[in-house]
């Protein structure tokens, strides 16, 4: 006889947790399709914000070219993929030119995460610190380069540089829309807007890239910040 009393029978108690996980199963499961930015078997979408799965999605595709430029087609990002060029160590199989990015003087083509990392630091970082510290809007990022085919330091000898395979871009000031112009060589050191800018976007890079060595890092980047996507490392932020 099933009891007249839930819980008066373990089997009651049972069946009771057993619709009650169920009921928690049903509503995580809405939940997360509401919110793809927490869920981990979502495809990443770069128009999502920023979630609690975000970051492990992120890495994934550090060495999964043709999974990073899915998530550019499937985050409707203009792109251009280019044919391979270089050889040997310098050999750039992966060379994603963003379509609408505002890099000066040109758009070199780097690789599909370094593309990926360039786009989130200009909106979640760049833009939101321009108009928290300015009142405008980012007009140009300028850069000295991204693809350099040299060891570290330019050396003879050891590690590539990760630009050699144009993975990493240099970036040496901004000019915002009011006709604001600032630069890591002349503004880092200080306590004005200019400093506090430049040290914000420096450390929210850092949730982009792989590497961020700015000015404090040593003098070989008094003049720019190297930004970078390194599969060796995550985290490097000096």
């Amino acid at each position: 006889m099933i009891s007249r009393r839930i819980g008066d029978f373990a089997g009651d108690r049972r069946v009771a947790l057993l619709l009650i996980a169920a009921g928690l199963l049903l509503s995580g499961r809405v939940w997360l399709a509401e919110h793809p930015e927490h869920n981990p078997w979502a495809p990443l979408d770069l128009r999502d914000p920023v979630g609690w799965a975000t970051d492990r999605k992120l890495l994934a595709l550090r060495e999964d070219a043709p999974a990073c430029r899915a998530v550019l087609e499937r985050s409707d990002i203009a792109h251009d993929v280019l044919e391979p060029a270089g050889e040997g160590a310098c050999r750039r199989e992966d060379r994603t030119r963003l379509a609408d990015y505002p890099l000066s003087p040109d758009t070199p083509p780097v690789t599909c995460p370094a593309s990926i990392a360039l786009l989130l630091w200009e909106r979640d970082v760049l833009e939101p610190a321009a108009q928290a510290i300015f009142g405008s809007e980012i007009a140009r990022i300028e850069h000295l380069g991204a693809y350099s085919c040299r060891r570290l330091y330019g050396r003879d000898s050891g590690a590539w540089s990760e630009h050699a395979t144009a993975n990493a871009i240099d970036i040496a000031g901004f000019v915002l829309t009011d006709g604001t112009r600032i630069s890591v060589l002349r503004d880092w050191d200080g306590e004005g807007d200019k400093a506090q800018f430049l040290r914000t976007v420096r450390d929210g890079a850092c949730g982009s890239f792989a590497t961020v060595l700015s000015p404090d890092y040593n003098a070989a980047h008094a003049d720019h910040f190297h930004l970078d996507m390194s599969p060796r490392w995550r985290g490097v932020c000096r």
